[in-house]
């Protein structure tokens, strides 16, 4: 049986806020899909994330356009934005693979794009706008 979380996020600080008490739980090779519309905040949850790390926030943004970053910290962050892809394999041109099985943290927004590419366990934060300004932020492990 899987456990979730929710809670309701009304400002852009309280996402960063959950996604940096959400990467203290994280480690090396941990894989987590972030699922929601455009405009949910799941660049922001990854702002907080990275400045757990030690990242500067305003380093990163969304990867929509090279379709992964990079972030050098304690930990390194793996920032994927499948949006753009047409199909799973376009993702392992630009070295998905290394990055799954690498020594960071793996962010990877759309992941339903590329789902037939990941491993079986993963969390999954899932985000979706209540009204204009607050979102529900669910979390769960999926096997």
């Amino acid at each position: 049986m899987s456990t979730s979380t929710q809670f309701v996020s009304s400002t852009i600080e309280e996402t960063l806020g959950a996604g940096e008490r959400l990467a203290a739980g994280l480690k090396a090779g941990d894989i987590v899909q972030l699922k929601g519309d455009l405009g949910t905040g799941k660049t922001h949850f990854v702002k907080g994330a990275a400045r757990f790390f030690g990242i500067p926030e305003e380093e990163v943004q969304s990867p929509t356009f090279s379709i992964i970053h990079e972030y050098p910290g304690r930990i390194p962050l793996y920032h994927v934005d499948a949006y753009r892809l047409n199909r799973p394999e376009e993702a392992l041109e630009f070295g998905l693979e290394e990055y799954l099985y690498g020594d960071g943290i793996c962010l990877i927004e759309w992941p339903e794009k590329i789902a037939s590419l990941l491993p079986g366990s993963s969390l999954v934060v899932e985000f979706t706008h209540i009204d204009q300004n607050k979102r529900q932020i669910t979390i769960h492990w999926q096997d």
